[in-house]
């Protein structure tokens, strides 16, 4: 090695935490934290394989696969500390100092970290879930260290904190079944034979391809309205993704079954009463009593 350069990478730059700090020791350390990433997507690719190959679920390879790759990089990131000198505990020491200084303002953080954590270990959202956070309805794409990336039906990313998956309500979709229950509502005129349309609702539930078999359609009879007696289609589907658009085909099939039938759909009606003043004459009345 050349004389100039073999000074130039022994070169002490500063120390820290009873190490001295020198190109040569930040160029080891910058290549060992390169190969521990490289290494760890390696082996978090070749883990989701081989689960993939034995018919492990879908959010369990994605778990594996990212707590591989985070062991990795952490035992990287010691060992570049290591290479270049570094005792850890007088670090640790140090770095504690500061942390005080600071803690209140990682506090979001440190939450979000260990919330990513939990999510990967105890997995109540998994990747490819489809989830209601709050209002949002959309599926699991990622989930990081600090926030978790939920696409939605409009094909939106939403980037929610993990804390709020941990701590506020979830509604999971995906698990333990894919299934969903919809409701259709439909008001029918005063006068219409309940019986037929609860036959007619049946029969189009029945019909239909996206309606499962078990568990069975069911129809109620909600509420004596101000203008329609309101009933409820109540079925099954076998995958709750697709709920706005079945329940769209079922409203297309009801107002088409029940034209066929004479069932009429009633719209709202008002009746208008208006008051006339009687205490004004007209001008006709006036000249009549002169």
């Amino acid at each position: 090695m050349p004389k100039d350069l073999k000074e130039f990478l022994d070169r002490r730059l500063l120390e820290l935490a009873g190490a001295a700090i020198t190109p040569g020791s930040l160029l080891v350390g910058a290549a060992v934290v390169i190969v521990a990433l490289a290494v760890g997507n390696l082996l978090g690719l070749s883990a989701r394989r081989l689960l993939s190959s034995r018919g492990t679920p879908h959010g369990v390879q994605f778990a594996v696969s990212k707590i591989v790759r985070y062991a990795v990089t952490a035992i990287g990131l010691v060992g570049a500390f290591n290479t270049m000198g570094f005792r850890l505990d007088a670090l640790l020491a140090a770095s504690a100092v500061v942390a005080v200084g600071i803690g209140f303002g990682l506090q979001n953080i440190a939450q979000n970290f260990i919330s990513g954590l939990i999510l990967l270990f105890e997995q109540p959202v998994r990747h490819g879930d489809f989830v209601r956070v709050g209002g949002t309805l959309g599926t699991v794409e990622d989930i990081g260290l600090r926030a978790t990336h939920i696409i939605t039906r409009d094909e939106v990313t939403i980037i929610v904190p993990n804390s709020a998956l941990i701590t506020a309500e979830v509604v999971n979709h995906s698990r333990p079944t894919t299934s969903l229950r919809i409701r259709v509502g439909v008001g029918v005129a005063y006068g219409t034979d309940p019986d037929l349309v609860q036959r007619v609702l049946i029969e189009v539930a029945r019909k239909s391809d996206a309606v499962l078999d078990m568990p069975k359609p069911e129809v109620r009879l909600e509420d004596f309205a101000e203008s329609s007696l309101s009933f409820a289609l109540l079925c099954w589907i076998p995958n709750a993704r697709e709920d706005l658009r079945i329940s769209s085909t079922l409203r297309f099939a009801i107002e088409r079954a029940f034209r066929e039938a004479g069932i009429v759909i009633p719209f709202p009606q008002r009746e208008l009463r208006i008051k006339t003043c009687s205490g004004e004459r007209s001008p006709s009345e006036g000249e009549g009593l002169a």
